[in-house]
């Protein structure tokens, strides 16, 4: 890791990663294969077991961890009240094939059980490890964000077939369109420009620092999970880090 990514997510931070690379993501990590044009693991999860998430809301979470979700109530790439009790970052690719079978079968599900009634906000960070596709990719996703459509930029990419299309010029404005991207000139002067690169260098910095190996990888109030585990893994994360934000208050209550 370089000293700017360590300096970037903090010192107390790149502690508990260290943890989190030794042990969570040792822990949570399905069967992979490896790709050797990339060097990056991908994550397998047909027969893989799920991530084991613990019932006692405390086991397997890092404080440090959790303070990397940002709250932003202006956040495009953000759904879910800023003081939702349950944050969920996701850190993924949109050429990541896992990550769209995540995005299509279990990310909805989440959102309509726990989004909408405020328990859970969802933080994207993009994580483009597949080259260079991935990182257009990443950053048309940035730039249909500041015209609003990013949800549905995201929709797009991740349904079923559309990363074997690629992610050219034409084929990211042709997903603009269908994401009702009003300004193409802008979508297109915003995806080239250096305010894309720089939110999406910041987001990869983050995840390099934490050591994540794979797309996608979670934080939920801190406790990591990796690969599109299936959908009663979040779900029980979900409830867990709920329940532990509840008691939090009481908790309080009783030290004074």
């Amino acid at each position: 890791m370089s000293s700017r990514r360590a300096v970037a997510i903090g010192a107390g931070v790149v502690a508990a990663a260290a943890l989190l690379g030794v042990v969570s993501y040792t822990a949570t990590k399905p069967a992979t294969r490896s790709d050797a044009s990339t060097r990056v693991e991908t994550v397998e999860t047909g027969d893989s077991p799920a991530a084991e998430v613990s019932t006692e809301p405390g086991a397997g979470v890092y404080p440090e961890l959790a303070k990397l979700a940002r709250r932003d109530g202006a956040d495009p790439l953000a759904v879910g009240r800023a003081d939702a009790p349950v944050v969920m970052i996701e850190y993924a690719d949109f050429k990541c094939g896992y990550c769209g079978k995540f995005a299509r079968d279990t990310e909805p599900v989440l959102i309509e059980k726990y989004v909408k009634n405020g328990t859970l906000r969802i933080e994207w960070r993009n994580y483009p490890i597949f080259g260079e596709e991935s990182e257009a990719a990443a950053h048309a996703g940035w730039a249909a964000g500041q015209q609003g459509r990013f949800w549905e930029f995201h929709s797009a990419a991740y349904a079923e077939g559309a990363k074997e299309k690629g992610f050219g010029a034409d084929r990211l404005d042709a997903l603009a369109r269908e994401a009702g991207v009003k300004d193409l000139d802008r979508f297109r002067r915003d995806r080239t420009g250096d305010a894309a690169a720089a939110a999406v260098r910041k987001d990869q910095e983050e995840a390099y620092g934490l050591g994540a190996p794979s797309t996608p990888s979670f934080l939920i109030n801190g406790r990591p999970i990796a690969g599109a585990q299936p959908e009663e893994t979040f779900t029980q994360a979900v409830e867990s880090a709920k329940a532990a934000a509840e008691a939090a208050p009481e908790a309080d209550k009783g030290d004074r």
